[in-house]
């Protein structure tokens, strides 16, 4: 089916985009591997037990230095949207949460420093993540079934950002930090973000550490290629040619209401000896953004809803360590009281939604022996939901979530197996008529993994889990105007089951490195909207249903040095990632599945320098859901440069969508209105102390 899907335009753009050799490496490492060496990075979220990423059963990808300042973006969905198997809702550049294998919203868990975000961003595809990426120093991507350590809304996925606001070691000097400043040209847009850690107190072995950090972001409305509206809508609409060319001679280039507005602060304080840390730290964030495209407000035209993001919140962590049976307690947990509020063009407040909770984790680390090792947890979380106004399609609710779980590994030889436990019962309540369900789940995992030699593994997974339904999904009832639907849901909905199968080959030597994953789940009442037929409110009605589904796909990754000449290494890296999503009833296609997607890079760098050319790649889908409209495929060519003054200083610019294309995302609720932005110009400033 995909034989010829690269076109001869996207391969001449390849083949440009490789000659320019604008690069920087795919992985950015503090620690350079050797051939006899090669360099693993321990996954801090996967399992409560040390684990590197060529050990894990499942596909992982690690963020960081060099290759997370290139990627960062105004959003987690945007700065994550080109790693293998990810996506994202793009609800402007605003609200853009990450899309994982196809599953999105309560499925994909988002964690703040290991701790749910705490937000209304699973609610709905307008609402943003609380989670701000410009501070993040590392960001940690598990693809599959997170479940059993982070509950049943990590079903199909989880993203940890780590931005190190509680410290965790104590600094070599009194004060290290770093500080960044950029500008881009598609939305006249600038950002600047400063950290620190200090060493307050040195007491015996002990020592008290703080650490401060500020960012602040403002983008303009920015602009695109042609039409807001694509030509598929047009012509589902009926619209002439003649109509098209009179709207493209109207058009100003600028997607009216895209414009964000920004500002985080933090404060933290540790008291670490060895191992041991108990640490406090605050976080008060402040966003404002624009959501563009129509969604069924009248006045629309005369300058859009925005939204008004404000969350504060506490996150608390201790860590022991011991001798003897056990290794170390962990006992971390968040609080957090968050608002969104939708502003209409007149300057009322349309609807507010709140949510405040708190999550509590403890895991306690059995000690090796004799090659086995394990772990036991226990989590709790709670919140209190509610939405008043005109969009008010959730009525107020609360939840709790009690989960115990064990992790048990075993090493004999060259086998490597483990296996995992979790019992939860989840309890929601539609508060407005004191209507309750509660839901008792058990879910497992098996794997084991096979060294075929020193550089080559075989692994394999099973998991057989359980999901409860959210609050979104059993008591909506109301139209939602930001996806333009009346949502309806289903207080007789039950827990959502899912056995799969996950198969992984992972290769590393060296400067080479190569995975391959391919995934299989069965779902057993898979909960979903579903379109009725029907309207309500001048809006069409979805129900929230359950019926059988299938998801499958795989994700491929290569890269590796393949010259080195006058000083500089070049490397090569790709990567494929494919997920199809049916219905098991009929074989219909869920709705939003992203298409098959490929990147492409080339690499030169020295000490000083990094230069990088890439192709983001991304097929027509014409697979789609009833009433859908398919999307157009798109090829963009993003350049990459940076230049490290000193040990101190780096200076980096990047060139996006170069040709300026007009791209739509199939995976968003507004592709059809609200394509990605036109050629960007972006230029930044980072300085270490």
């Amino acid at each position: 089916m995909y034989t010829h899907f690269i076109s001869h335009r996207t391969f001449a753009r390849a083949l440009l985009g490789s000659s320019l050799l604008f690069s920087a490496p795919i992985y950015a490492q503090e620690q350079q591997p050797t051939d006899e060496e090669p360099f693993d990075e321990i996954i801090v979220t996967g399992s409560p037990l040390s684990a590197t990423t060529g050990e894990s059963l499942v596909g992982v990808s690690i963020i960081g230095g060099e290759e997370l300042a290139s990627k960062l973006a105004g959003s987690l969905g945007e700065t994550l949207k080109t790693v293998p198997g990810l996506s994202s809702t793009f609800f402007g550049p605003g609200a853009s949460r990450p899309i994982i294998r196809g599953q999105g919203g309560d499925r994909i868990r988002i964690l703040d420093n290991g701790i749910g975000s705490i937000d209304a961003s699973s609610a709905s595809p307008d609402h943003a993540t609380s989670v701000e990426p410009a501070m993040a120093t590392r960001i940690e991507i598990i693809r599959g079934s997170g479940l059993l350590r982070y509950g049943s809304s990590a079903s199909g996925g989880v993203i940890n950002v780590i931005d190190g606001r509680i410290p965790d070691q104590v600094p070599d000097k009194p004060i290290e930090g770093a500080a960044r400043i950029g500008a881009s040209s598609v939305d006249n847009g600038y950002e600047g973000s400063i950290g620190a850690d200090i060493r307050l107190v040195t007491l015996g072995n002990g020592a008290l550490v703080g650490h401060l950090d500020a960012s602040t972001r403002k983008t303009n409305d920015y602009t695109i290629p042609g039409l807001a509206e694509s030509e598929i809508l047009h012509a589902s609409e009926g619209g002439s040619d003649a109509e098209r060319a009179a709207e493209a001679a109207e058009a100003t280039g600028v997607l009216e209401n895209s414009a964000t507005k920004s500002r985080a602060f933090s404060a933290g304080l540790s008291w670490i000896v060895g191992g041991t840390i108990v640490g406090l730290a605050m976080r008060n964030l402040d966003t404002s953004y624009g959501i563009p495209g129509n969604h069924g407000h009248e006045e629309e035209a005369e300058g859009g809803v925005t939204v008004d993001l404000k969350q504060t919140r506490i996150d608390a962590l201790a860590r022991f360590e011991f001798s003897g049976l056990f290794d170390t307690l962990t006992i971390n947990g968040g609080y957090g009281d968050y608002t969104h509020s939708e502003i209409e063009p007149d300057g009322g407040v349309g609807t507010v939604f709140t949510n405040e909770g708190f999550e509590i984790r403890s895991e306690l680390v059995q000690t090796e022996h004799d090659g086995w090792h394990g772990a036991y947890g226990v989590q709790i979380r709670q919140r209190d939901f509610s939405a008043i106004g005109e969009e008010a399609f959730v009525p107020p609710t609360s939840a709790t979530q009690l989960g115990v779980f064990t992790f048990q590994e075993f090493d004999m030889a060259d086998w490597h197996f483990e296996g995992g436990l979790r019992y939860e019962h989840n309890s929601l309540s539609n508060n407005r008529i004191n209507l309750s369900r509660s839901f008792d789940s058990l879910s497992l995992s098996a794997g084991v993994d096979f060294h075929l030699s020193g550089t080559t593994r075989l692994g394999g997974t099973v998991f057989s889990t359980s999901r409860a339904p959210t609050t979104e999904e059993l008591f909506s009832n109301g139209p939602h105007l930001a996806t333009g639907q009346f949502e309806v849901g289903d207080i007789n909905l039950g827990n959502e089951r899912a056995l799969g199968a996950e198969v992984s080959v992972r290769f590393r030597k060296g400067h080479s490195h190569a995975s391959f994953n391919v995934f299989a789940t069965n779902y057993d009442d898979y909960i979903y909207e579903q379109a009725t037929g029907g309207a309500q409110d001048g809006l069409p009605e979805f129900r929230f249903t359950a019926a059988d589904a299938v998801f499958k796909g795989f994700e491929f990754e290569a890269g590796s040095k393949v010259w080195t000449t006058q000083g500089f290494d070049i490397l090569l890296d790709g990567s494929v990632a494919y997920v199809d999503a049916n219905l098991g009833s009929d074989g219909s296609a869920l709705p939003r599945i992203p298409p098959l997607g490929i990147g492409l890079g080339v690499v030169v760098e020295n000490d000083n320098w990094r230069l990088r050319a890439e192709l983001d790649y991304a097929a027509k889908q014409t697979d789609i859901a009833l009433n859908a409209l398919p999307t157009d495929g798109y090829s963009l060519v993003n350049l990459q440069a940076s230049y490290k003054i000193n040990d101190k200083i780096t200076v980096r610019g990047s060139v996006n969508n170069i040709f300026d294309d007009d791209a739509r995302q199939h995976t968003s609720f507004l592709k059809d209105v609200v394509p990605l932005p036109g050629r960007n110009f972006k230029a930044s400033l980072g300085v270490k102390f």
